[in-house]
């Protein structure tokens, strides 16, 4: 055994006849975070063979070259942020407007928001104070994130707006990759950055600045990563989008089933070719092992999670069209879309359900209710009011972000 193979029992299984997958070998991207776990350990540890496929993975630089490398075809599928998938089928940033897929969740919570060490000696560690130094006169705050329309972008945004920030007056909003956001922190570019882990627990093993609020905490159990792929892709491959699905599926279900499953991941996404990454800065976060850099130290109650029973995997409708009210709340989009029915689109319901029954995994109903921090809650049944809910809004202005 190599070491970057995981130990394992299963039995192969043989996919035949009409369910035979169209295209056997696919070309899937991922970015260097830890989330990206259930499809590394899908294509390197024998479950994409399971079901007749090869995966080759292909890591990228930034969300947008993922993004355009989707909508040309050169990826068949890949690791996605969830409003990266959105944004592409609405033609934001950018892009053409693309019919897309989702075909399962990937994972939920394990981002975080990080300030800097200059912050920190400046005595800016508490929500508190960070409204009152964004309100100051003088240079405004410069915070990253890392795609337009991305899960971080939104969950930045969310948050600040939470504590009384507008996310697009009060402070400037710049993207960054992931691999790069302690770079730029260290180089005092950016005052603070919302990204997927490890970066995070890497700018606080390093000092460069600290934890002051994870996503979980913003949503307990949110979406974030997807498994995305153009709908012409799923249309021309059925059978092979649902056999990627089982084999993920199962590779989901065998990191989420114990410690040592988790610790034998976290080993083999410190790799060089996978997150690349030391293993004291990815093991603790993904175990839900947290260290805040102010002296805190918890074991997260909703920590990095890939299955849970099917929970994580499940294509809610409603966190697709959570995504579209923060377009529409932040300006992204200028008019309501009929959200239900672009989410029935873009959300492969079918393939997902076979899938998952076919493993024995159980299907939760497609609409779900969440609390978010500041009270309010979602739960898909009037998106054009709740987009109009916030206090603080854009929804008239769509340059402040850019697009």
């Amino acid at each position: 055994m190599s070491e970057h193979e995981i130990s394992r029992n299963d039995t192969h299984i043989r996919v035949a006849g009409n369910d035979s997958p169209e295209k056997r070998v696919l070309n899937i991207g991922f970015m260097a975070l830890t989330d990206a776990a259930s499809v590394i350990v899908t294509a390197t540890q024998g479950f994409a063979e399971k079901y007749g496929l090869t995966l080759n993975l292909q890591r990228q630089a930034s969300w947008a070259t993922l993004r355009d490398k989707l909508l040309s075809g050169e990826l068949d599928a890949a690791h996605s942020l969830y409003g990266l998938i959105y944004g592409a089928q609405f033609g934001l940033g950018g892009a053409s407007a693309t019919d897309m897929a989702i075909l399962m969740g990937l994972n939920q919570n394990g981002q975080s928001i990080n300030l800097s060490h200059g912050l920190k000696f400046a005595g800016v560690t508490t929500s508190d104070a960070l409204n009152m130094r964004a309100h100051q006169k003088g240079a405004k705050l410069t915070f990253a994130q890392t795609f337009p329309t991305g899960t971080h972008a939104m969950w930045l945004y969310y948050w600040l707006a939470s504590q009384g920030i507008h996310p697009l007056d009060d402070v400037d909003s710049v993207v960054v990759p992931p691999p790069q956001m302690v770079p730029h922190l260290k180089a005092r570019r950016i005052d603070g950055f919302c990204v997927g882990e490890p970066w995070c627990a890497q700018a606080v093993e390093e000092n460069l600045g600290f934890t002051l609020a994870t996503s979980q905490s913003i949503w307990p159990n949110h979406p974030e990563k997807v498994l995305g792929c153009t709908r012409t892709f799923v249309e021309h491959n059925p059978n092979t989008a649902r056999a990627l699905i089982m084999a993920i599926l199962e590779a989901s279900r065998f990191i989420d089933e114990n410690e040592e499953n988790k610790r034998s991941t976290a080993q083999l996404l410190s790799g060089g070719e996978y997150v690349d990454a030391p293993l004291n800065v990815i093991q603790p976060r993904f175990l839900g092992q947290y260290q805040d850099g102010l002296g805190h130290a918890w074991l997260d109650a909703h920590p990095l999670r890939f299955h849970a029973e099917g929970a994580v995997n499940m294509p809610y409708l409603s966190d697709g069209m959570w995504f579209m009210t923060q377009f529409r709340r932040w300006g992204l989009l200028r008019d309501d879309p009929d959200y239900l029915a672009v989410a029935q689109q873009v959300h492969q319901l079918g393939l997902y359900r076979q899938a998952a029954e076919s493993l024995g995994i159980a299907v939760p109903e497609v609409m779900r209710s969440s609390q978010l921090l500041d009270g309010q809650v979602w739960d898909g049944s009037d998106p054009v009011g709740y987009a109009r809910s916030f206090s603080l809004n854009a929804l008239a202005d769509s340059t402040a972000v850019g697009l």
